[in-house]
């Protein structure tokens, strides 16, 4: 399983993540805050997505970032949202890298 070895803020805002495999992945915020699959972003049972992305601030902010047992994290965005767990694995599939897209699975 890939962890995060440092998770940092770069000055432009955007969440780097450096996984102990080596790799770098580096998230704008609001296509990350668009990730969210909370039962208030996403319903539980369709998938449909409740979260409208155009109700995101261009500026939203992560205020916080909180580890969730050994296998995710959890921020508490600038929005006033805060319910989502983002699992390792899932930050690693929303990496949006030129070696992650061209990578299958």
């Amino acid at each position: 399983m890939n962890l995060p070895r440092k998770i940092e803020r770069q000055e432009d805002g955007a969440l780097v993540i450096h996984w102990n495999d080596g790799h770098h992945s580096s998230y704008p915020l609001v296509p990350l805050r668009a990730a969210c699959r909370c039962a208030n972003c996403e319903d539980e049972w369709t998938g449909a997505r409740r979260l409208e992305p155009s109700s995101i601030p261009p500026d939203v902010t992560i205020l916080a970032i909180k580890p969730v047992g050994r296998y995710g994290l959890q921020f508490d965005w600038s929005d006033g949202h805060g319910a989502g767990i983002y699992t390792y694995e899932r930050l690693r599939e929303l990496c949006g890298c030129e070696e992650c897209a061209t990578t299958p699975g």
